[in-house]
């Protein structure tokens, strides 16, 4: 390390700059010919090296939905008070409360969480409403007919609440509900068209691809803002952590099930899946562990460790061990899992953005 490295380091520490901003100031600083020459490794250099990856790993996926403890008791009003007044008065009257407050705290003070907690109760009001609307005609309706009414409902309230206040979590929810809406659409246009009813556990197969071109669609969404906004400095990297909050566990059932399916519907949680089957889970999972250290989003990790611990759990019940062991074997494993990554998330990271060309990663979140 540097004494440059070291100086730089020492500053993301005291938060006079952004770790993320740490590797460009020194490939800009190198260009130019501005590098000091290397001292003998030691004990603080090693603390430097650690704390700067402690400061890389807090600010490379940072959402600014939390700013403070005003924020969150800010928040814990917005809940108590709405919560009451659906008590009360049911959605008649807790929507006017909602673009009260929406207009006081996040139009006029900007605060980043009670927005959040304003959009989910939006979603929350929007689909109870919808919900009692459609419910009319649940018997007159096919299944997904009665989905995509349901569904319909969420795309022009969101896209009005976005257009207002610009909150992020809006934008997300607006473009997930309009891929929802394209998915049960195809679905309702195979059936139509095919004659054939996806609830026949014949078809999953079928059900199972359409809702992974979906999640792939809003995949390469989130991707498109990732990209935009390579420095995480921007909204629309705010979107994006939205977007792969949804996307990643999306894709990640979508393939497993693609895996259990072709076993007469078993899954890892009622034993009958076989060890080829675990292992291709564990392999999937893997894979979004990969995906998620190159774009340097956490969600494709945590996505998977449910699939992870069940697939530990179909391995050692196929291997006859008893329940106490394969519990708690189940747990450890992923418990390690991530600590292992959360740990060296960014050590991790440089290794995995290193073996790929620039050509790829020169527009992804920088690896400090």
């Amino acid at each position: 390390m540097t004494e440059l490295n070291r100086a730089l380091a020492g500053a993301a520490e005291k938060g006079i700059i952004s770790a993320h901003q740490v590797s460009d100031l020194e490939a800009y600083l190198a260009d130019r010919g501005i590098i000091f020459g290397p001292t003998a490794p030691d004990a603080a250099a090693e603390r430097d090296d650690a704390a700067l990856d402690a400061r890389a790993a807090e600010d490379s996926e940072q959402p600014r939905f939390i700013r403070g403890f005003h924020d969150i008791l800010i928040t814990i009003g917005v809940v108590v008070v709405l919560i009451g007044l659906w008590g009360l008065g049911g959605p008649f009257l807790t929507l006017p409360v909602i673009l009260v407050l929406a207009e006081i705290l996040v139009r006029r003070q900007r605060l980043a969480l009670p927005s959040v907690a304003l959009t989910v109760a939006l979603v929350h009001w929007v689909g109870i409403t919808a919900l009692w609307f459609v419910s009319e005609h649940e018997d007159a309706w096919r299944p997904l007919v009665f989905v995509l009414a349901f569904l319909s409902a969420f795309p022009i309230p969101l896209g009005l609440f976005y257009w207002r206040y610009r909150v992020p979590l809006a934008l997300a929810g607006l473009m997930v509900s309009v891929a929802l809406i394209g998915v049960v659409a195809a679905l309702l246009a195979l059936e139509k068209s095919l004659g054939i009813d996806l609830a026949n556990e014949n078809h999953f197969m079928l059900l199972a691809l359409t809702v992974l071109v979906g999640a792939l669609g809003v995949f390469a969404v989130a991707m498109r803002y990732d990209v935009s906004d390579p420095q995480r400095v921007t909204t629309r990297s705010d979107t994006a952590f939205w977007l792969h909050l949804a996307a990643a566990p999306a894709l990640l059932y979508g393939l497993i099930a693609l895996v259990f399916l072709s076993n007469d519907g078993a899954t890892w949680w009622d034993g009958q899946a076989s060890l080829g089957q675990a292992a291709a889970a564990i392999l999937i999972v893997a894979l979004f562990m990969l995906v998620g250290l190159v774009i340097d989003r956490r969600a494709f990790v945590t996505s998977g460790l449910l699939s992870l611990g069940g697939a530990v759990w179909t391995m050692l019940n196929q291997t006859g061990a008893s329940l106490d062991n394969y519990v708690f074997v189940a747990f450890a494993v992923v418990g390690v899992t991530v600590l292992v990554i959360g740990i060296f998330w960014q050590k991790l990271r440089r290794i995995v953005v290193s073996l790929l060309p620039e050509t790829m990663t020169a527009r992804l979140h920088t690896a400090p």
